[in-house]
């Protein structure tokens, strides 16, 4: 996916600079760059970003309550958080708020641009141990709803070509990898992932992964 629309958000001129010029130099689109997380839940709905570059720590709100503001100005948006920070407790609260992936500041700049392209598309992107980190505490919260009381809802009704590829998707896989691996598009694993999120009334790839884990598909 060339020429995506990216939003910067970080508190250091310097950093955010950098990092608009990267984006800039590798064909995409510099719609904002804001230093702090109230300008950026201002302005979203009007620059319209098909991905947000959200640094965790910020001078004025927090990065959880910039990405809560920044999904319900412009509900479409995908947030890359893009942080020195790996604690685990930050990384966990920002994936629950609605974060497509999280990236280490540390990653290279090939890394980078290669987590921007994938969190367009929808791809859950993390710096690695991070992922193992998150679908971890999401398998203890999917046993926590198997326990008595906290029984799942009843499953929409997909097709079998449907749950193939949320079995895939809740593995881990990538849309590249599961084309591969079913014989398919790229764009066609993008539609079925599209039309599973529809009818089950979900946001993103990370909520999908849960809604998977928590009835069992990723085995």
């Amino acid at each position: 996916m060339n020429g995506v629309r990216v939003m910067v958000v970080d508190d250091h001129p310097m950093w955010r600079e950098g990092v608009a010029r990267d984006l800039a130099e590798a064909g995409h689109e510099v719609v904002a760059s804001c230093g702090e997380g109230r300008q950026a839940v201002r302005v979203v709905a009007a620059a319209r970003p098909d991905v947000v570059v959200l640094d965790l720590q910020l001078p004025d709100i927090s990065g959880v309550e910039v990405i809560q503001g920044l999904r319900a100005a412009h509900p479409g948006v995908r947030v890359l958080m893009l942080s020195a920070s790996g604690e685990q407790q930050g990384v966990l609260d920002a994936v629950k708020a609605g974060a497509t992936g999280y990236l280490l500041k540390s990653a290279g700049l090939a890394e980078f641009l290669e987590a921007v392209r994938r969190t367009a598309a929808g791809d859950p992107v993390f710096t690695p141990g991070l992922a193992g980190l998150v679908l971890g505490e999401y398998r203890r919260l999917a046993a926590t709803n198997d326990a008595p009381g906290g029984a799942a809802a009843a499953a929409p009704r997909l097709t079998e070509r449907e749950t193939e590829v949320l079995r895939l998707v809740a593995k881990g896989m990538s849309y590249k990898q599961i084309a591969e691996r079913l014989g398919l598009s790229h764009r066609t694993v993008q539609n079925h992932v599209q039309n599973t999120l529809g009818k089950l009334h979900l946001h993103n790839r990370v909520e999908l992964t849960r809604y998977a884990i928590e009835r069992g598909l990723d085995g």
